[in-house]
């Protein structure tokens, strides 16, 4: 048993802080969007704070190649969302892309496991390479909002839109801050032919 296995066995569910969140009531997810892009629904699944749990499972998921824990995440938030009926209607999972450069370094995008669980439990397609990141830049969070949408305006882009035209769309990612990464790949994939789009993140900073 690998030391990511270890982890995630003494991780008790009920240690975990679920948000308890869903895509059905408003949520401070969606407010997160409100009068910046156009989101039908936003959810998180998980709290992340400074030095909790939620941190830790992250860190080891992008930066120690632990991608069990993406698989973990994804069926376990997958199974609620397929119980509760919530979003039982979406056609892609789409997941926020690496640049070219940055996935060659780090040899995976993190969102893989986790996008493949979901799509599995929605009967959804994951859709990995339809959204593609064109500069090796780091989304400006603390610029004005203006301006942080003139830097981004191309900083994504498509690759297939027939692949979303007219679908009911996922967008994933793994902890939602400020929203500005997600706001940008919204605004883009909102440029697609008759896209609903939806948006669900690991986990919410507290």
């Amino acid at each position: 048993m690998g030391k990511g296995e270890r982890l995630l066995c003494t991780v008790c569910r009920n240690q975990l802080p679920l948000t308890e969140y869903n895509f059905i009531d408003e949520n401070p997810i969606d407010r997160i969007f409100y009068g910046r892009t156009r989101v039908k629904k936003a959810n998180s699944f998980l709290f992340f704070t400074k030095n909790g749990i939620v941190k830790n499972l992250i860190h080891h998921l992008k930066y120690k190649n632990q991608q069990q824990i993406g698989t973990f995440l994804g069926d376990w938030f997958g199974q609620l969302l397929k119980e509760q009926q919530q979003i039982d209607f979406i056609d892609a999972i789409v997941p926020v892309p690496l640049h070219v450069k940055k996935l060659r370094k780090r040899g995976y995008n993190q969102l893989t496991y986790f996008g493949e669980r979901l799509g599995y439990h929605l009967r959804a397609d994951y859709v990995p390479n339809v959204l593609l990141k064109t500069a090796n830049t780091k989304t400006q969070t603390k610029k004005s909002r203006i301006y942080r949408w003139q830097s981004d305006k191309a900083l994504f882009t498509i690759s297939d839109p027939t692949l979303l035209k007219n679908k009911n769309v996922l967008l994933i990612d793994d902890i939602v801050t400020t929203g500005a990464t997600l706001e940008a790949c919204a605004r883009t994939l909102n440029e697609v032919d008759g896209i609903s789009l939806y948006i669900a993140t690991m986990a919410v900073v507290a």
